[in-house]
């Protein structure tokens, strides 16, 4: 089974579509127009989407679609925390899938975009292929937490630098001192924090630093990503605690495979692990040597691996009409 990441390939269509009187949102679609529709949910909030992301689909078997969501990527306007909830962006997929015409398809996200899929899964379970899930993260408040403090366990020196970034009067509440000047209209305020915010996770997210590790603080994501991401906690994720959990049961009957870095620090594989226990029904893949990133060898390597799983278990009964 191939476990390389597909050829670069350019969109078929691309499109920007209005979802209210506020954001556009950027979407493409990629590989064949008639194969099985897969939705791409990037992480953050507020990351986007890349070129990559088309490359972890068979072109020949996938209609590959990646959306920008709100305030992210090259969807407009950039960074906007105004009408931008959780519930907000499952309409908006479900906006896109009619504009689209498309019946249901694979849900396949990481990190937040695999919130997101379970959220987006839990209300339209009917519109939905199945489920590829990567670096779990469930919304509850421990795991923001942890993200805020339990890291220094781990990374202290990245710790250290994101909590130094601070004056020490603000260091009490640091998610609420990171937002206060994440959401500050003078650039002047905002980027400085953005880069901190961006630098702390970049150095995070991965089992060796690499190239990349630091990448994202000089990116222009830098301001969408920490904004929205603190925009996100500072709102309890638009979630009640364990609802995710709570409500897999919606889910049970859709195949689903959850891939984890077991050295995940940004989203810990406690949460993978209780969301496997809770669905025990998914392939759980526990990948040895690696931490958050997607791009990670053992990490993706299990992604493409299960997209190409689902193709090969799944794909007669598509083509039939008869999936899930």
């Amino acid at each position: 089974m191939r476990t390389d990441l597909f050829p670069a390939i350019e969109p078929n269509r691309t499109g920007m579509l209005t979802v209210d009187s506020l954001h556009t949102l950027y979407w493409e679609e990629s590989g064949n127009p008639k194969g099985c529709p897969v939705i791409f949910l990037h992480g953050g909030p507020g990351a986007g989407t890349s070129p990559t992301h088309r490359r972890f689909f068979d072109p020949a078997f996938y209609r590959i679609i990646l959306l920008d969501q709100r305030g992210a990527g090259r969807s407009t306007p950039p960074a906007e925390t105004r009408d931008n909830t959780l519930p907000h962006l499952i309409e908006d997929l479900e906006i896109l899938r009619r504009h689209l015409k498309i019946e249901n398809w694979l849900v396949f996200g990481g990190s937040w975009g695999a919130t997101l899929a379970l959220a987006y899964g839990q209300a339209h379970p009917e519109r939905c292929l199945g489920f590829i899930l990567r670096g779990i993260f469930l919304g509850r408040m421990s795991e923001v937490d942890w993200f805020m403090q339990g890291i220094r366990m781990t990374f202290p020196e990245a710790w250290r630098d994101f909590m130094d970034f601070l004056p020490p009067s603000e260091r009490e509440d640091p998610l609420a001192s990171y937002h206060r000047r994440l959401t500050h209209p003078d650039p002047a305020i905002h980027l400085p924090a953005a880069r901190a915010w961006s630098r702390y996770e970049g150095r995070c997210s991965t089992l060796l630093p690499g190239p990349d590790a630091q990448a994202a603080e000089l990116g222009a994501a830098a301001l969408s990503i920490s904004r929205l991401e603190a925009h996100y906690f500072v709102n309890d994720v638009f979630l009640a605690e364990d609802q995710l959990l709570t409500n897999v049961g919606r889910l049970r009957r859709h195949p689903c495979t959850i891939v984890q870095g077991r050295y995940d620090m940004v989203c810990p594989v406690v949460s993978a692990d209780e969301l496997a226990r809770a669905w025990p029904e998914a392939r759980y893949v526990v990948v040895p040597d690696a931490g958050h990133a997607a791009l990670e060898p053992g990490v993706r390597a299990s992604l493409v691996a299960a997209t190409e799983q689902f193709r090969l278990t799944h794909g007669a009964s598509f083509l039939t009409g008869a999936v899930v």
